[in-house]
């Protein structure tokens, strides 16, 4: 992780009841990763997503490419 501090967001679609990651996108330019953790336990590990990955996750699910649950 970096020295700069992530500013944590959970999305607004995560009234679910806690199934839920959180992302600090504030590092994307700078870092070039998002990293993203468990809503549940904000204290465990954090994954640092390379920020091109994301970026084509986010797509992906935004046309659908995953189906639906």
């Amino acid at each position: 992780m970096t020295t700069e501090t992530p500013r944590w967001y959970t999305s607004s679609y995560s009234e679910n009841g806690g199934a839920c990651v959180e992302v600090a996108t504030n590092l994307a330019t700078p870092h070039g990763i998002v990293p993203v953790r468990d809503s549940k336990n904000t204290s465990g590990p954090v994954l640092d997503i390379p920020a091109t990955a994301f970026t084509a996750f986010v797509t992906g699910v935004r046309i659908g490419d995953f189906g639906t649950a």
